[in-house]
């Protein structure tokens, strides 16, 4: 199954896995919904310097999507994902 490889590939710290893997998780596509698993797999990527990741993740903080609602949280991770 699909959704079955690309958790594998985000479990073994693919960046690009990881980050789709969390867009999935996040809209309830082929997973069941969790928005606190799509911000644990944007994390990660981010954490590695995935932009994309990073820029997702701090959309999830203005709106406490799986994480605290955390404003200042939002702008440092779109700085991060803008260098």
């Amino acid at each position: 199954d699909v959704m079955d490889e690309l958790r594998r590939a985000a479990d073994q710290g693919h960046l690009g896995a990881q980050y789709n893997y969390g867009i999935c998780c996040r809209d309830g596509t082929g997973v069941p919904q969790d928005d606190r698993e799509a911000a644990r797999l944007y994390r990660r990527a981010a954490n590695k310097g995935h932009a994309d990741s990073q820029c997702k993740l701090g959309t999830c903080y203005p709106f406490g999507k799986g994480v605290p609602h955390d404003d200042d949280e939002a702008a440092r991770l779109y700085r991060r994902a803008a260098e």
